[in-house]
């Protein structure tokens, strides 16, 4: 046995003993001493003395204590390297202190049992599946709090593992686990009731057959447990409780369906726990109601308790006296002019579509605590999501009453409900809309900065109502279409209200208080969204950039990267209205100064390139005065992370992408004028080492370079032609593809190949196109292939069609069908258009497969809406009826078999 064969060097341990406990104590210099033990490392051994020690009792806790978790972090990076008779050692020494009657060392026990199960899996492992399940079923209570303590931790990693057979033994581990685990929910110690529930808890997301049991019987008993400790005297048991039948509505709801009533009645009263954190488990239960698949039927059961739940969750979203937030505010109101800490700077999050790919908005706001407060107030907004309008009746009279109440905090909550009910319940509000602003507007002033910050909330929920009342298009107070007349004098009205809540907002986009500057400045960047959506800006600019830059010239670190996103937003509302001298020399300077002041490793960077991005894409040439010095700048952060890379250094990666995407902003806005900046600089040799690199949003910034550059100036990409394709060709691999990460990155590769092809000439491309060709024709019949990476296909394939038919055509056979299906599905551009020439082409080619393939042809053709290229329309019918003339007396059948709008479009068009 290798716990035999491996023996300690006593010398070794009194070594790593003495380390350790000097380690432990105060003055002394940890960094040599983790150096020296990092030094220790590097012996194939080292992880063997750790766990030794760990494993004895005649060390200090502390002392093993430090070797477990030094054990745990060696583990995490090394254990399937580890030679496996020295795996074994460990396993065995592990195990051996499952039961201790140390509390932390059974802790770290529970870890490091975790840490080798998930490095190499539970099937692996039988020794340690028999240990749990003997110390489960032991009597002693060390022994079965050191087992939970290291399922737990499991179910949190790994919990399918479980459901897995293990060689050797008869039954699964959660076969043998979970009849142990429910029968303790019964324990007289609140500790093993914990875990046991936490475990179970855990294993509800993969729903292991022996929890499941036959017919749902094991759910039932579960069920009826966990309700049986509704009251239990632990706040931590009945936390779980809560988490358990919440998890419970998500995974198995129709288990609660006849117990819907008591389950409700239960969570509301558990809404109400004097514990705060049971209270915040409990009311998890609302929105996972709301999210729930029930069936229609059961909305009614929730309802009616809304008289009784609408008071309580109104109740829970009122600040405590003592609330950090509260504190934190406070005392912003005399810091507003300190500069931010660290901490206090959220990271950045990069928001990016590939290209044809519609960018989902992310949530980018701070990520604080989450608590009963926000909770509470997410519950009432997806309630009024499932009730609408009848919501208002419970909600209405309670906030009309707190918003004249003297305690600020009373008044803050009921700013908060209407904010978010906002949405859900639009429809019932828009009558109240002129008071609402009427209200709201004044309470902008109130001395308590909160009651300040939630008002600038919550009128940016009002902003798609605020710009429809400004464009005229609300209905009347009946819910009817009212007269032109009476259109224009809304319409009047609406504009005057828009102007006053957005100068209210401006006015507190310079407040004197952190936390009002952030709320008003992302109210405004709301508001700027929704009204450059309907034109509504263009009068509005000049006052709301005045405001923005007055804040750029205050603003300290964490709020100016709020301000960026506003400035950025502002630019892709009003789009080229922004284009006037007096905009941009007001906007530009500040922000490239500001750019200059920065570092190029300065993660403030990040969102302020984001901002450039915009203000680039909205003045278009009109950035032509500014191009050289971002162009190059922007070059060069990418060629320092590059040079990193190199040097073996781990990149930041956000800095390429951000820069990337810089570049491309400028390309597409300058057009041709670009190339003078691509001709004095390396950026061909540097898009062959991106469109390389590891990292896939790194590659896809890359190829979208390619085609953009490919669209202006593709001759300084002539002499990279063959890597170029060589990297498409690999990042249009199976093997990639497999890997959802890999799509965006694939599909800008496809999309810019075929940008590139038709700039590139026919000769140079003969000998390359066969390499991507051999890769894109089986996507065209993958059902599930992502929408824009199929359409870049099927453009991408025409295109290479259309400029090397020859290597093309011989393959048409294989994607006519699929292909011609694809291309009815993509809109009228120049991308269309350059696909079906590429399809006139292999047809002259190959024109036995379109006559196979008449139907989809005549389809795919059909799909166009409107052709502008009338060479290209000839072409068609020149080909349709030559198919028609030599298929004689078939063409009837075929004829007949397409419906009457298509027949009735090619007839009209090409005369068939």
């Amino acid at each position: 046995m290798a716990t035999a064969t491996w023996q300690p060097r006593q010398e070794g341990v009194d070594q790593i003993v003495t380390l350790l406990t000097q380690y432990q104590q105060p003055g002394v210099d940890h960094a040599q001493i983790f150096a020296q033990l990092q030094h220790f490392s590097n012996f194939p051994d080292f992880n063997n003395y750790l766990v030794f020690i760990f494993a004895s009792g005649t060390y200090p806790v502390e002392v093993r204590q430090a070797a477990g978790l030094l054990l745990k972090n060696n583990l995490k990076t090394a254990f399937l390297t580890t030679a496996p008779e020295f795996q074994a050692f460990i396993r065995h020494h592990v195990l051996r202190s499952i039961g201790s009657e140390n509390s932390q060392i059974r802790s770290t026990t529970g870890t490091l049992v975790s840490v080798i199960a998930v490095a190499g899996g539970v099937s692996t492992w039988p020794e340690m599946t028999m240990a749990i399940a003997q110390c489960l079923y032991s009597e002693e209570l060390h022994h079965m709090e050191g087992a939970l303590d290291a399922l737990f931790k499991i179910c949190e990693d790994i919990p399918a593992e479980l459901d897995k057979e293990v060689k050797g033994l008869a039954d699964t581990p959660a076969n043998m686990f979970i009849p142990r685990l429910l029968a303790l929910f019964k324990s007289p110690h609140a500790q093993l009731r914990r875990f046991s529930i936490g475990c179970v808890n855990q294993m509800l997301t993969t729903m292991p057959r022996a929890l499941y049991g036959t017919r749902g019987e094991n759910l039932e008993l579960y069920l009826n447990e966990l309700f049986s400790l509704r009251n239990d005297q632990s706040k931590d048991v009945r936390k779980l409780v809560c988490s358990g039948l919440v998890l419970m509505l998500s995974v198995q709801p129709e288990v609660l369906y006849e117990h819907l009533r008591e389950l409700i009645s239960f969570m509301l009263q558990s809404t109400q726990d004097p514990d705060p954190e049971v209270a915040l488990e409990s009311c998890e239960f609302w929105s996972a109601f709301c999210e729930s698949q029930l069936p229609e039927e059961y909305a009614p059961i929730l309802k009616e308790f809304l008289p009784r739940l609408i008071p309580v969750l109104l109740h829970n979203m009122v600040y405590e006296d003592d609330a950090e937030e509260v504190i934190d505010a406070e005392a912003d109101d005399s810091h507003a002019d300190c500069p931010d800490r660290d901490q206090d700077i959220k990271p950045f999050i990069m928001q990016k579509a590939a290209v044809g790919e519609d960018g989902e908005e992310e949530d980018n706001d701070e990520v604080n605590t989450w608590n009963l407060r926000k909770c509470s107030a997410a519950s009432l907004d997806i309630l009024s999501t499932l009730y609408r309008d009848d919501l208002l009746q419970y909600i209405l009279p309670i906030v009309q009453e707190r918003l004249t109440n003297p305690d600020w905090k009373v008044r803050e909550s009921a700013i908060l409900a209407l904010g978010a009910v906002a949405d859900g319940c639009a429809h019932g509000l828009l009558g109240y809309l002129p008071q609402l602003v009427q209200f709201l507007v004044p309470m902008l002033e109130d001395p308590r900065p909160l009651v300040r910050s939630i008002t600038c909330w919550s009128l940016s929920r009002f902003s798609k109502w605020l710009v429809e009342n400004a464009l005229g298009m609300m209905p009347g107070p009946d819910g009817k279409p009212v007269s032109p007349q009476q259109q224009e004098q809304m319409k009047a009205f609406g504009q005057q209200q828009l102007d006053t809540v957005l100068a209210a907002l401006l006015r507190h986009v310079l407040d004197s208080n952190k936390r009002v500057q952030e709320a008003a400045c992302s109210a405004v960047a709301t508001l700027e969204e929704e009204a450059g959506n309907r034109n509504l800006l263009g009068s509005r600019v000049e006052v709301i950039l005045q405001h923005l830059m007055v804040a750029f010239t205050r603003y300290q670190r964490k709020n100016l990267r709020i301000l960026y996103d506003a400035l950025g937003t502002l630019a892709d509302a009003v789009g080229g209205a922004l284009n006037q001298p007096r905009y941009v020399q007001a906007l530009v300077p500040p922000l490239l100064e500001k750019w200059e002041q920065l570092g190029d490793h300065n993660k403030d960077l990040l969102p302020l390139l984001e901002c450039l991005k915009s203000v680039a894409g909205a003045l278009g040439p009109g950035f032509q005065p500014f191009a050289e010095k971002v162009y190059m700048r922007a070059i060069g952060l990418v060629q320092q992370q590059l040079q990193m890379k190199a040097n073996g250094v781990e990149v930041e990666k956000e800095f390429i992408v951000c820069a990337i995407d810089l570049l491309c902003v400028l390309v597409a806005g300058l057009g041709v004028n670009i190339e003078s900046l691509v001709a004095s600089s390396n950026t061909p040799q540097m898009l062959l080492l991106l469109c390389a690199d590891q990292h896939p949003d790194i590659r896809q910034g890359a190829f979208e370079l390619v085609g953009d550059l490919s669209k202006v100036c593709a001759a300084h990409l002539a002499g990279s032609l063959k890597e170029l394709f060589v990297l498409v060709q690999q990042n249009l691999a199976p093997e990639v593809l497999r890997n959802y990460e890999n799509m965006s990155a694939s599909n800008n590769a496809c999309w810019a190949v075929g940008e590139l092809a038709v700039k590139m000439n026919a000769q140079a491309l003969q000998p390359l196109v066969p390499l991507v060709v051999q890769n894109l024709i089986p996507l065209l019949s993958e059902e599930r292939l992502n929408k824009s990476l199929k359409e870049n296909t099927t453009i991408t394939i025409g295109r290479l069609g259309l400029m090397c038919p020859e290597q093309v055509a011989p393959h048409l056979a294989s994607f006519m069908q699929p292909w011609c299906m694809s291309l009815r599905m993509i809109r009228d551009d120049i991308e269309k258009e350059h696909a079906f020439l590429g399809l006139c082409a292999m047809l002259h080619q190959n024109p036995s497969v379109g006559l196979a393939s008449i139907v989809p042809l005549c389809l795919a053709i059909s799909s166009w809406q409107k052709m502008l290229n009338q060479d290209l329309q000839s072409e068609l019918g020149k080909i349709l009826r030559a198919y028609k003339d030599y298929v004689k007396e078939e063409w009837p059948r075929v004829w007949g078999s397409l419906d009457e709008p298509v027949r009735t479009k090619l007839g009209q068009i090409y005369g068939l």
